[in-house]
C-alpha cells in the first residue's frame, strides 16, 4: 500500500504534523506492507517558487504581520482566493508526474496547497488516489476546502470546526474531529525529578515555560517587554516561581533575554537555545507563554498546560488565540493590556490555574495521530 504525505514549509506546524503521521505509520503498521513517503509538495513542483514564497511568508510574519493578516483574510474569499486556486491548478500539472510515478493509494496533506492540487487532478480524472486533508489550526479557513467534492477525508481540531465544514455542504461522514497530529513524545511519562535535575531546576516551585518565538523572533519588541515583566515578577516572588525561556536558534533574542535577567539579578530563570526536550519541559511546567501556533497549542493541550498567549500572527493565530481564550484555556495578552496587572491577578487566585488546566482536558486530543492513522488504514483495507 503506497502512501504519500504532502506538506509545505509555511510555518513549522505543517511539517511537524506530517512527521507525526509518518512516524506513527512506520512504527505501527509494519505488517501491512506500507510504503510511506514524506514530501514537500511545493518544493517538488517548483523550487524557486517555494523558496521565494516561504521566505516571503517568514519575513512578512516577522516584520509586517498586519500584511500577512490581510492576505490570510483576502485569500478566504474574493480575487486572491481565485488567484491562489488557479495557480495551484497550474502547479498541479507538475505534481502529476510524481503521482504517476508513485501511484499512491492514499495522499495525506497537511497544507491546503497539497489538497488543492491533488483534488484538482482527481476532478480531471488524472489520479484516483484517496485524498485526506489534515487541518493544522484551531479555526477553519476556506482555502482548505477548495476541491472538497474530491477530498475523501477531513481531519479537524475540534467539533466546532466539524460543524463549520458541514455548514459548507461537506458530507458529515468525511469529517473527523480527531485533533491535530501530535508526536508520541508528548504522550510519554517523564520522571519529574530527573527532568528538574537535567535543567538544574528546583522542586516545589511553579514552573513557567516561556517560548520566545524561535529563529525569526516574531514580535520581538513586545516579546522583550513581556519577558522583562515576567522576569521582574519572578524575581520579586523567587520563593514561589521559576522560569525556563527558550530562545531557539535566535542568538540575538537569547542575548536580550540574558541582559534582562542580568538587570534583575534573577537566579530563577534558565535561558535555553534550541532544545529537543520540549515534551520533557512541558511535563514539569505549570504554565506556558507562547505564540498560539496550531502545533504548540496542540502540544500544550496534550500536556494539560494553561497558556498565556503572546504575539499571534494576524489570521490563523489570532483565531486560535480567540478560541483558546473563549474556552478558558488561555489568557491573551494584547498589545495595550497591562501585563503586570494580569499576571498578578492570575496568581492571586489560587484556583485559576487549576481551572484552566481542567479546561485543557476537555479539548485535548492526545491520541489524535493514532486515531487519524487507524481511520485511514481501516478505510483503505
Amino acid at each position: 500500500m503506497k502512501i504519500l504525505i504532502f506538506y509545505a514549509s509555511y510555518g513549522g506546524g505543517h511539517l511537524n504534523a506530517a512527521k507525526s503521521i509518518n512516524e506513527y505509520l512506520l512504527a505501527n503498521y509494519k505488517n501491512n506492507e506500507l510504503d510511506v513517503e514524506l514530501i514537500d509538495c511545493m518544493k517538488y513542483v517548483n523550487k524557486t517558487i517555494e523558496k521565494v514564497t516561504t521566505a516571503a511568508y517568514r519575513e512578512m510574519a516577522k516584520k509586517m504581520p498586519w500584511a500577512w493578516g490581510r492576505i490570510y483574510s483576502d485569500s478566504q474569499k474574493g480575487p486572491l482566493a481565485h488567484i491562489s486556486s488557479r495557480s495551484n491548478k497550474i502547479l498541479a500539472i507538475k505534481l502529476l508526474r510524481l503521482l504517476r510515478e508513485k501511484n499512491p493509494d492514499l495522499i495525506i496533506s497537511t497544507h491546503p496547497f497539497g489538497s488543492q492540487m491533488c483534488s484538482y487532478l482527481k476532478r480531471k480524472g488524472k489520479i484516483n488516489s484517496k485524498i485526506a486533508t489534515i487541518m493544522t489550526d484551531f479555526a477553519p479557513h476556506d482555502q482548505w476546502l477548495v476541491g472538497s467534492d474530491f477530498t475523501d477525508y477531513y481531519f479537524v481540531a475540534h467539533d466546532k470546526m466539524k460543524q463549520y465544514l458541514i455548514s459548507k455542504n461537506i458530507e458529515e461522514n468525511k469529517i473527523f474531529a480527531t485533533g491535530i497530529p501530535l508526536s508520541n513524545r508528548f504522550l510519554q511519562k517523564y520522571n519529574r525529578t530527573d527532568v528538574l535535575k537535567d535543567f538544574n531546576l528546583e522542586d516545589n516551585k511553579i514552573n513557567i515555560l516561556f517560548f520566545g518565538g524561535g529563529e525569526f523572533g516574531l514580535g520581538k519588541t513586545r516579546t522583550f517587554e513581556l519577558f522583562d515583566i515576567f522576569t521582574k515578577f519572578i524575581t520579586e516572588n523567587e520563593q514561589k516561581f521559576q522560569m525556563i525561556a527558550i530562545a531557539g536558534k535566535n542568538i540575538k533574542m537569547k542575548s536580550a533575554f540574558e541582559e534582562i535577567v542580568y538587570k534583575y539579578n534573577s537566579k530563577n530563570i534558565k535561558i535555553l537555545e534550541f532544545t529537543n526536550k520540549v515534551p520533557e519541559l512541558m511535563s514539569i511546567s505549570n504554565l506556558v507563554v507562547t505564540k498560539p501556533g496550531g502545533m504548540t497549542t496542540t502540544e500544550s493541550l496534550a500536556s494539560h498546560l494553561p497558556m498565556v498567549v503572546i504575539n499571534p500572527i494576524p489570521g490563523q493565530e489570532e483565531e486560535n488565540a480567540e478560541f483558546l481564550e473563549q474556552n478558558g484555556i488561555a489568557i491573551w495578552l494584547k498589545k495595550n493590556d497591562n501585563a503586570w496587572e494580569i499576571l498578578n491577578d492570575l496568581f492571586a487566585h489560587p484556583n485559576k490555574l487549576e481551572e484552566m488546566k481542567n479546561n485543557t482536558k476537555k479539548l485535548a486530543k492526545p491520541y489524535s495521530t493514532k486515531t487519524i492513522c487507524d481511520i485511514l488504514i481501516e478505510n483503505l483495507k
